[in-house]
């Protein structure tokens, strides 16, 4: 195969100095570089690309000079923060071996990703590293989101266990304030303090309860719920703020309904958070009104290993989320937003709410050009 930019001999490993006796050609690994049918990038450890093969430029819809010399996450994962840290960069400083599997966005898929340091033929020579991306089947898929929701579900069991621990003495430091409080003299410094002791001992016991909503320790009721009718009535009560930040709704219902065995007022918890999520993306992206201030909603049955489940899908165009955080969305008190603008539950307790119901959350998303909130929850038999 023949390429306008060949690799250097040396640069995978093969150099003249090395014994042919393998019976293998000198050019055989540049070959097979270009040759594989899986996308293979060439990149220094700070993250530059140095060289891709075409099965990278076919998946990533680019052309080699798109992204040569660019930054790995800006190709394989569409785009980063520049306040954020990519973990993939982090880890290439290292220049250590690894193999993962993980959502490549701008690849358009989930990938096993393979990274392997490229031996030095010389004491100065600049250190190399090789990725591959293998696609992943359906079944690998699976696998890797039965991980991710067993870990996720470890970090609830954690959340519980310290919440219980901490919920009685917090209740007593607030119940003790409090009758020092009831004696104290109204107007003074004392009954000051006495009152932020109670009023900071109640941030604290609604922070634990929001921890035991995470942990899915409620036991609320379940009724037949037609999520159709509980995406209505989240609009109703925010459509007057998306008006006034200029943000169109689209909707898209499946009729003549989507009836699941739920709680009303825990989903509308949900998608009321999951709008807001967009709203406040869309306001970041942008301060004025634009064509593109949009956020879609669409319901839809689907069919997810044999069983029949009703989906809901909430996507705004707003700054979108890069890949490197996309896995940490749904742990406890982890936030994108600047300091004092998200506490970092709302998510994590989305995700607790709708694995109560049997269901599963998930996000996906591209830098600066969308983000979509995925609920799909099983299906009652008269749906």
């Amino acid at each position: 195969m023949k390429t306008d930019c060949p690799l250097p001999r040396d640069t995978i490993g093969i150099t003249d100095s090395e014994p042919l006796s393998r019976n293998i050609p000198a050019n055989a690994g540049i070959e097979l570089f270009y040759a594989l049918m899986d996308p293979v990038l060439l990149v220094t450890p700070q993250g530059i690309i140095l060289e891709v093969n075409s099965a990278l430029l076919k998946a990533a819809g680019k052309t080699r000079n798109d992204v040569v010399g660019r930054g790995v996450c800006e190709v394989i994962h569409g785009g980063r923060w520049p306040h954020i840290l990519c973990p993939l960069e982090e880890f290439l400083l290292t220049s250590m071996p690894r193999v993962e599997d993980t959502r490549l966005p701008g690849l358009g898929g989930n990938y096993s990703l393979t990274i392997a340091p490229v031996p030095k033929s010389k004491e100065n020579e600049e250190q190399q590293i090789l990725l591959v991306a293998r696609p992943l089947t359906k079944d690998e898929v699976r696998k890797v989101d039965s991980i991710r929701t067993a870990q996720l579900a470890a970090i609830g069991e954690l959340a519980a266990g310290v919440a219980h621990e901490v919920n009685n003495p917090i209740n007593g430091i607030i119940n003790f304030a409090q009758l020092l409080l009831d004696d104290c003299k109204r107007g003074t410094e004392e009954a000051a303090l006495l009152e932020k002791i109670v009023q900071e001992g109640e941030r604290i016991a609604s922070i634990i309860y929001n921890l035991l909503s995470f942990a899915r320790e409620r036991d609320n009721e379940r009724n037949l719920v037609d999520l159709n009718e509980v995406v209505r009535e989240c609009i109703f009560l925010v459509e007057h703020q998306l008006n006034r930040d200029g943000i169109n709704l689209v909707t898209h219902y499946h009729e003549p309904s989507c009836l699941i065995v739920g709680n009303f007022s825990e989903l509308q918890q949900v998608v009321i958070n999951l709008i807001s999520n967009s709203r406040y993306a869309l306001n970041e992206r942008y301060r004025e009104p634009a064509a593109d201030k949009v956020i879609e909603i669409n319901t839809e049955p689907a069919l997810i290993e044999g069983r029949d489940y009703y989906r809901l899908t909430i996507r705004d165009y707003g700054t979108g989320i890069p890949q490197g955080i996309l896995d940490k969305m749904f742990e406890p008190f982890f936030t994108s937003k600047p300091a004092g603008k998200g506490s970092g539950l709302g998510l994590s307790i989305s995700y607790g709410i709708i694995s109560g119901h049997k269901g599963i959350l998930r996000v996906d998303s591209m830098l600066n050009q969308y983000t979509d909130m995925i609920v799909e929850i099983p299906a009652t038999e008269h749906g």
